[in-house]
């Protein structure tokens, strides 16, 4: 997962989040701490899954695999070279 759409995703959840819970309760400080705990929870949630993708990787390349894809990625235009 790539850090930009990651930072989109949550950018609105928490949004949705903070106007959800301003509109439920009718007040700005329980909307504020609402909105602080789902911050902490997507980034923590983050974390956790970039240590997976790391150690993921770790254990392909202890078995033996070719940490080296031989494919070349695909460029921003969907071209190959």
């Amino acid at each position: 997962m790539y850090f930009g759409p990651f930072l989109v995703g949550m950018s609105a959840t928490t949004i949705l989040v903070a106007v959800w819970t301003y509109i439920a309760t009718g007040s700005f400080w329980v909307a504020l701490a609402w909105t602080a705990v789902v911050l902490v929870v997507l980034q923590v949630g983050y974390f956790v899954l970039v240590l997976g993708l790391i150690y993921r990787r770790a254990q392909d390349t202890a078995m033996g695999q070719d940490a080296v894809n031989p494919v070349p990625p695909l460029h921003r235009d969907g071209v190959r070279h």
